[in-house]
């Protein structure tokens, strides 16, 4: 009867007394890992992780509201007053929201391209996937880039653009074999026309010198930049690495590298590749032979496309439609599931938007990433307890004109709405999508909040203030920040002048300054209106895959316990109670308090338990560990 009960208990949370299910977790206690935002190069990240077999949407919002967070099935906490870039958990009250000027040009330019009114100038590029598997480049390939482009387009241009994508494509099989570093963002090529004037200055004998492109330097230079994270960016000239050697990536090396892979354009497109002095350039294969003449031998091509390998994203894009036509968009909110049309958005945009390699973005990462759910879905009641969507982890669709341009990944909690992810059709990158996209959000929080009065708040992740390219989140006002030690919300205004002069504060020592503190105050918030337009201009899809890519499949460390307190010079607080004695714990089936327990294990295994349950119960709260259960199986 007793055991029943605590089940009860276990299971019967939320409004109303509705049985929402029973969250049970599995404690992998502490974890190490590399930091993906200041890139210090040594394992300086250390969190708390569980991972939850299930999760009631009331247990995941008290976790979100003690600094924890979601990947797929894994939830981490990082241990914020031992980590090199601090996470804050940060939020907006969404009917607070107040739009800058920014993210009303966002929206005003999204309607524009709706309305058929935006003039649309983009790199208009062939979406091929990189195929590291072959390198052959037929003249029929060249036919289908040229083929969906727009007919007003320059041929010249055309052409240039089409040698600038396979350019791209090289990299991305050379950082798919592992030439060129994966975790380096590399630039993107592009081709520069040379002028009949400037031929002979640059190569001796070079009258049939058409294309140049000086994309090695910019590789060469993002290298050296990387240096200072990493000084073991070499690789061996040969890819086998036989005789030991290794030479420093120069723009005469990766020229060298490039021009090799691309070698087959010799025969398919009338051009002649060579690298010279770190630039590769494309010289006419018949001697004197003028820029109209190539370009009209490559455009006129009739070979059909038979197994090349190529995969087109699509073969009538978005941005081609008729100027003054209107779009139709639309918003689809589904459960979360797999959606092959999905996992192909989601694999275009980590490849060519992150350079992800072909081989790292596969079905089985995507679903434990952005698939996989722990939540225990809740369905609407009608009582105005639940939105119409129930609760739970959400998919929500951008389509235009029928396609799938964006998606973002959302659980829907019963006070917030708390965004996790969101990638984009590459091709539509001029739309800033994540901006867009945030807006939405906070719209829908503020729609359903009259049909779920508890629905409030807009939870956008983590906030680290010592990451630039974090700081856009600031841009989403009025934000809060979660204090890391009594979970106390503090306005960020009053965060950002502690937060600007060290990384990790008690922010909650500081959310009530002493009256004569006002002038200051005020200045400071004068200063926020100033800067409130110059944050966030980065893009909402850039950040949240860092953390949540660096937390999953990591190796737990068990370590001695190493809490402490950091000092910052105002009232000290007293940690939760570490008692463990009511400590939910999950054991064939079984539900039993740690007190009732307790005498099943010999002194050594309880002593070593304890200290597990002591270090559990700080991180998740004493009530939730009373109410989780705690598998030991």
């Amino acid at each position: 009867m007793a055991e029943k009960k605590i089940r009860n208990d276990a299971s019967s949370s939320g409004s109303g007394g509705y049985n929402r299910g029973e969250s049970v977790v599995v404690d992998v206690g502490r974890r190490r890992s590399s930091c993906g935002y200041c890139r210090s190069g040594r394992d300086s990240k250390m969190s708390h992780g569980l991972r939850a077999r299930s999760l009631t949407v009331d247990h995941y919002q008290a976790l979100l509201d003690r600094g924890w967070r979601r990947s797929g099935c894994f939830l981490y906490k990082p241990e914020m007053e031992k980590i090199c870039c601090p996470s804050y958990t940060i939020r907006l009250k969404a009917s607070d929201f107040a739009p800058s000027n920014e993210q009303l040009r966002v929206s005003k330019r999204m309607q524009r391209f709706l309305d058929g009114t935006l003039d649309v100038k983009m790199r208009d590029e062939v979406m091929d996937e990189p195929d590291t598997s072959k390198s052959q480049i037929t003249s029929s390939e060249v036919r289908e880039s040229l083929a969906g482009k727009n007919e007003e387009m320059n041929k010249t241009e055309q052409f240039m653009h089409y040698l600038s994508g396979k350019i791209d494509n090289a990299v991305h099989g050379f950082i798919g074999s592992g030439n060129f570093p994966c975790d380096i963002q590399l630039p993107k090529a592009s081709i520069n026309k040379v002028a009949p004037s400037k031929r002979k200055l640059l190569v001796e004998g070079s009258e049939d010198l058409l294309f140049s492109s000086n994309i090695p330097f910019q590789i060469a230079a993002a290298l050296r930049r990387a240096e200072k994270y990493k000084h073991d960016i070499k690789l061996s000239r040969d890819s086998a690495g036989k005789n030991g050697l290794f030479l420093e990536l120069s723009p005469n090396i990766v020229a060298e590298k490039l021009t090799n892979s691309l070698k087959q354009l010799v025969e398919s497109t009338g051009l002649s590749i060579r690298a010279c002095n770190g630039h590769i350039n494309f010289y006419s294969a018949k001697k004197q032979a003028g820029l109209d003449e190539v370009v009209a031998i490559v455009s006129s091509s009739k070979e059909s496309l038979t197994g090349s390998g190529i995969k087109r994203s699509c073969s009538k894009k978005i941005s081609e439609c008729p100027q003054g036509k209107r779009r139709r968009f639309e918003l689809r909110l589904k459960r979360s599931s797999f959606d092959p049309e999905e996992y192909a958005l989601y694999r275009r945009y980590q490849i060519k938007v992150h350079n992800d390699t072909p081989d790292h973005v596969t079905e089985g990462s995507y679903k434990r990433f952005l698939v996989d759910s722990p939540l225990i879905y809740v369905p609407s009641t009608g009582n105005g307890t639940i939105p119409p969507c129930g609760f739970g982890s959400f998919h929500q669709q951008y389509l235009i004109d029928g396609r799938l341009v964006a998606v973002g990944v959302v659980d829907i909690l019963p006070k917030c709405l708390s965004s996790k992810y969101l990638f984009w059709d590459p091709d539509l990158a001029f739309l800033s999508l994540g901006k867009f996209s945030a807006l939405q959000e906070i719209a829908w929080v503020r729609e359903n909040q009259h049909k779920c009065p508890s629905l409030e708040y807009y939870y956008l992740g983590y906030y680290i203030h010592s990451c630039r390219k974090m700081r856009y989140k600031a841009a989403y006002r009025p934000s809060e920040l979660l204090c890391p030690l009594r979970y106390q919300w503090v306005p960020f205004e009053i965060t950002k002048p502690l937060l600007d002069k060290k990384p990790y504060v008690i922010l909650s020592d500081f959310s009530i300054l002493p009256s004569e503190d006002s002038t200051a105050l005020n200045a400071l918030k004068n200063n926020m209106e100033l800067q409130h337009n110059d944050l966030g201009r980065e893009d909402m899809n850039d950040i949240l895959i860092d953390e949540d890519k660096e937390m999953v499949e990591l190796d737990s460390e068990d370590s001695e316990d190493e809490s402490r307190q950091e000092s910052s010079g105002f009232t000290s607080v007293q940690l939760e109670d570490g008692s463990v004695s009511d400590t939910l714990i999950g054991l064939n089936e079984s539900r039993l308090r740690y007190k009732d327990l307790q005498h099943a294990f010999g002194p050594t295994e309880r002593r070593y338990l304890e200290t597990q349950l002591q270090r559990y119960t700080r991180a998740v709260g004493t009530e939730l560990s009373k109410q989780m259960v705690y598998s030991l199986e």
